[in-house]
This record gives structure tokens, sequence and C-alpha cells, in this order.
């Protein structure tokens, strides 16, 4: 159902002037609107309304060489420093795969998207926002001096839609699945869970058997999913950047999933926000919002692949971590890694 903001345009753009220093996200709350709609109530003003149609943007995003790639979920957000290579269209799914910018994008929800230009103490600062039919954001590209600058104009011209309109409706945001599952599935849920070849397999299990995630790491159980404290995270990415073991992390929302592979070295923690610092990669993780996690084991052709994933507490996936496991040296570290995080975080029984 289509919900148009109760707050016009004109207000909205007073509130920005306003309150210049906050955040889109932190503002488009105190508005009680959605992000999407403030950055719509800027169109003719530094903002144009642009196709969200994903083969001629990602056309455009290789065009502008190195960008900054921002995938975010309502408690952790990713940043990579890359070019839009090797980009892969499909109807359902759609894919960039290279070594900086790793991405799976599902269309259907890549609703509506614009070209921002804001002025800032550092000049002008160039993105381009995609928002879910709620308005929320599901995937931004920042441009950098690095990027190909002169590109822009003639991105956006071709990429500008003909209707610029500066109001947005939204549909009411779709609420988080609580963990879905009953106990008396556990047996029928562990012998499909023995048969997984690959961890992609894992999704189709859960539709086949009508629970989700969470709903079947909860019925599971030792040997395949161990719960631990919320701190467990904390601690992995401490000693991962202590011990030098490689990590593919996982950060997505219903639109997009961003995908790190790789060392996570500078870990600075900022009230309730730890965070990886590093050279062409930024983490920002809401410790507070963490409310399950589970080290989970899943059977692959090449031997078990073990994951710690993190839920808040609406039972919405938030973070997940794997090993890196092209090199078996690095493979063996991730697993040690994982029994030293179960030793010691293990307090926490299973809900």
């Amino acid at each position: 159902m289509a919900v148009a903001t109760a707050v016009s345009s004109h207000d909205i753009r007073e509130a920005r002037k306003e309150h210049s220093k906050l955040r889109e996200r932190d503002l488009a709350d105190k508005l009680g609107i959605s992000e999407g709609q403030l950055v719509a109530a800027h169109v003719g003003e530094g903002v144009t309304r642009i196709t969200a149609e994903l083969d001629p943007l990602f056309a455009a995003f290789e065009r502008l060489g190195e960008v900054m790639a921002l995938t975010r979920n309502p408690s952790c957000v990713i940043e990579k420093v890359g070019v839009y290579e090797n980009y892969t269209s499909g109807q359902h799914a759609s894919m960039v795969v290279n070594e900086n910018i790793d991405l799976r994008m599902f269309p259907r929800i890549w609703v509506s998207a614009f070209a921002v230009e804001k002025q800032t103490d550092k000049g002008v600062r160039r993105s381009i926002q995609v928002f879910d039919a709620a308005g929320d954001a599901v995937h931004k590209v920042h441009l950098r001096d690095a990027s190909n600058l002169d590109q822009w104009d003639e991105i956006v011209a071709q990429l500008r839609l003909k209707e610029q309109s500066d109001t947005l409706e939204v549909e009411t945001r779709e609420p988080t699945e609580g963990a879905k599952g009953t106990a008396d599935q556990r047996e029928k849920l562990c012998e499909e869970w023995d048969k997984l070849t690959d961890t992609h397999q894992f999704m189709s299990l859960t539709r086949k058997l009508k629970i989700n995630r969470l709903g079947a790491y909860r019925i599971a159980g030792a040997p395949y999913t161990r719960a631990l404290a919320p701190k467990s995270v904390e601690a992995l990415l401490h000693k991962a950047s202590e011990k030098s073991v490689p990590l593919m992390i996982f950060v997505g929302n219903r639109g997009c999933i961003e995908i790190h592979s790789g060392p996570v070295e500078r870990i600075v923690e900022m009230g309730p926000w730890i965070n990886v610092l590093d050279k062409g990669h930024d983490l920002h993780l809401r410790m507070d919002h963490i409310a399950e996690v589970y080290a989970v084991t899943k059977n692959t052709r090449r031997g078990p692949a073990i994951s710690v994933e993190a839920f808040d507490a609406e039972g919405a996936l938030i973070i997940q971590f794997f090993g890196v496991l092209r090199e078996e040296t690095a493979a063996e570290a991730w697993n040690a890694l994982i029994t030293d995080i179960e030793q010691d975080f293990t307090e926490v029984a299973a809900q």
C-alpha cells in the first residue's frame, strides 16, 4: 500500500538546512519519513531522478571508474572501494564479482534511484543512491577524487527520467519475519542438513521445510549450530586482526548483499559501534543491536564450512562471517579461530 509523506518537500528542505550536520538517515527518522523521501524532496536542488533499472545503472557505474560501494541494513554498513567490473545481469538476481567489488543484487527490490550532488565543506560530493519500495536505501555509489568526474554529467543526463517530482510515495515497510519453525521438525531438518553439498543449498532446504534461517539455527542445535554470546562477534574481529586471518564478510538488505574477502586490520570501537577502518574497506557494526549469534557448520564437497552469523532482536540477519578458504592454510587458520571463539563464548544456550 502506497503511503505519501505528511511532511511537505518544502519543510523537508528547510529541516535539512536546519540540521545540516545530521546524517540523512538520522534526519529522516527524526522527521518520520524514509530516507528516499528525504532525498526526493531535493529534486531540482542537486538531486535528479534516474532509472533504477540495473543494466543501465551498472554500465554507468563502471564508467565512473574508482568509486566507493556502500550497502547497509539498520545495524551494519559496509563500504568497499573499487571499480564495477564484471557485471552479470539476471532477471531475478544480478551480480558484480571482482577483487574489490563483490555484490549480489535482486532487481525487484530496486524501485527508485537518484543522482545526488551535495555541497560540503570539502566541495561537491556526488553519489547515486537506490531505494526500495519503502524508501529504504538498497545501495549507494559514492564518487571519489580518483573517479572519472568528467563522465558524471553525461551519465546523469542518460539515466535521467522524464518525471522529476520532488515527492516520493512509498509502501509500508515489510515487517521482519521472526524465527520460523518448530522443535518437532528437527529430525527432518537434520536429515536434510546432512545431505548438503554446497552452502547455497541451505535456503532451498529451509523453503522445502517451510522454516527460515533463524528458525533452522534454533531448532538444529549441535553439531550443526552452536549458540554464542553477542560479544563473540567483537572477539572474532579482534582475533582475526591479531592473527591475520582473512575473512569473508557478508552485509546486506532485501535488495543487495555486499561482500568483503580479505584481511581486517584496524579495529576501532566507538560507542556502540565496532568498526573496521582499512584501506579500501570500512565496516560499521552496532554491537548493541546483536541479540543472537550462531556458529554454523554446513557440509560442502570440499569439507565442512563454518560461518558465524548475527541476528537482531526481531530476527533479522545483520552480518555473516566465513573463512577465505582458497588456501588450505587459510582454512586451518579460520577453523582454529572459530574453535577459540566457541571455547570462550558458548555460555549462551540455544533458544
